[in-house]
């Protein structure tokens, strides 16, 4: 077996170890990294009201500690966090729960001449191995002097836009997907600071 497929399969099992782990305390993995000088970076969603606080970062982090001491997992730091405004989606589930949100996605080949797409989710489904979402694109980003002549034209203007295109993608398609971050400034959401911790 070469290096690549061994690392591959070794990353597989980390992978599977960390996700069984998070759910098993209620909550969901969203992303797991190893990167530069032996850090994890583990990074954790919930579907429940106010979302990912310290005290869930701290609960987390202290059970794959243990779990990594265990296991023998090499590492040596461990950083738990919140996924912050610009969320990945990683499968079905995720299109689900943020249909009529924005996302980014990077796919593997051109649709229609571009690899990069921005939309608005409007439905995910399919049975495994055969999922889809349908998108809505989003409108062209305007050029900063272009922004202030829009808003002048006033909602009127803005009814007259032709509307906006339709499509649908199988998930095998894309690459990497992350919600469009729009932000609230009166809203209390917050990103959870990343808790860390160092191996023993």
């Amino acid at each position: 077996m070469t290096r690549v497929r061994i690392v591959t399969r070794i990353a597989g099992e980390l992978m599977a170890l960390v996700e069984r782990t998070v759910e098993g305390l209620g909550y969901e993995l969203v992303e797991l990294e190893r990167t530069g000088r032996g850090l994890l970076r583990v990074t954790l969603d919930t579907a429940r009201p106010g979302g990912i606080g310290l005290d869930d970062c701290e609960r987390v982090s202290r059970q794959l500690t243990h779990l990594f001491a265990v296991e023998h997992v090499d590492y040596d730091r461990l950083e738990v966090s919140s996924p912050g405004l610009d969320r990945p989606l990683r499968g079905l589930r995720d299109f689900a729960r943020f249909v009529g949100s924005e996302v980014a996605l990077q796919l593997h080949a051109p649709h229609e001449g571009r690899r990069k797409l921005r939309g608005t989710v409007l439905a995910a489904g399919g049975e495994p191995g055969a999922e889809w979402i349908r998108l809505q694109e989003s409108p062209p980003e305007a050029a900063p002097a272009a922004r202030g002549a829009k808003a002048r034209a006033g909602k009127a203007k803005m009814a007259e836009a032709p509307a906006l295109p339709q499509f649908e993608l199988r998930l095998a398609e894309i690459e990497k997907a992350r919600l469009v971050p729009h932000v609230d400034f009166g809203s209390k959401a917050r990103q959870t600071a990343p808790h860390e911790e160092r191996s023993r």
